[in-house]
């Protein structure tokens, strides 16, 4: 009788881990097909930004480097946030904060506020992958769990195609 319990606990398992998978992979999917479209827009922006700005290469290379500089430095520490104040409200706090600065930076009026917002970018999208793959763990079970961040985080290779601008169009 223990085998028929254990049993119907599995396939209770499966399903709730099936149920999961399809509200939470496309939702995942889709914040990650964001994230790497914000990572590489930079480059589509260098079109008219650096005439705009009056960038010289060297300065909109250092823009795009400083992302990771705040990234880099607030990746723990943000991480470290997450376990005190939960996944669920830190990973608000991301998106948030990371959607008002990204929005900040289609206003930005010179090479410094360009620089310091680009900053700031790495700093509210710190902790993000790493925060997402925790969550994973929270809502999949460890037999599950191999496959669940490869297939959320597959989408991130889409952008590369759609993210582009169209040829011919201005």
């Amino acid at each position: 009788m223990t085998g028929t319990t254990s049993q119907d606990d599995l396939d209770l398992q499966r399903r709730v881990v099936g149920k999961v998978a399809r509200r939470l992979a496309p939702f995942i999917g889709v914040m990650y097909f964001v994230n790497y479209l914000d990572r590489t827009n930079i480059r589509f922006a260098k079109l008219t930004m650096s005439e705009d700005l009056g960038l010289t290469e060297t300065m909109f290379r250092l823009a795009s480097g400083l992302f990771f500089i705040g990234y880099l430095l607030f990746e723990v520490p943000s991480n470290l946030a997450m376990q005190r104040f939960g996944a669920r409200r830190w990973m608000a706090r991301i998106l948030v904060s990371w959607g008002t600065v990204a929005a900040l930076l289609a206003f930005v009026p010179s090479a410094g506020w360009l620089y310091t917002l680009r900053v700031l970018l790495g700093i509210a999208e710190a902790g993000f992958f790493p925060g997402m793959i925790l969550c994973l763990t929270y809502w999949f079970p460890v037999r599950s769990a191999p496959g669940s961040p490869a297939s959320s985080s597959s989408p991130s290779r889409c952008p590369r195609r759609s993210g582009r601008p169209c040829p011919g169009r201005s």
